[in-house]
């Protein structure tokens, strides 16, 4: 299946109120998703799963990444052929 980890950075004291955001806008989508704060470099880690691996990065391009507030994303598409290594 199809899945990406996407690092956000965000404006200081901003977290809660984009990972609210991301939450309202992935809930209209039909996907699994998890969302979390988190310590260091980033400050929210994403991850997405779909059936369409376009549709992923759709979301990811359009919609995640044009949230106010966020400063800057990292996507990573996980590589499908090694999942059951």
């Amino acid at each position: 299946m199809p899945t990406a980890y996407v690092l956000l950075n965000s404006d200081l004291g901003s977290d809660e109120s984009i990972i609210n955001e991301v939450k309202q806008i992935l809930a209209e989508e039909n996907i699994t998703y998890e969302v979390q704060g988190v310590y260091g470099v980033y400050d929210i880690v994403l991850k997405l799963s779909s059936d369409d691996a376009e549709r992923l990065r759709g979301i990811i391009t359009n919609k995640v990444r044009k949230i106010s507030k966020v400063q800057s994303t990292l996507t990573m598409m996980v590589i499908e052929e090694q999942e059951n290594l």
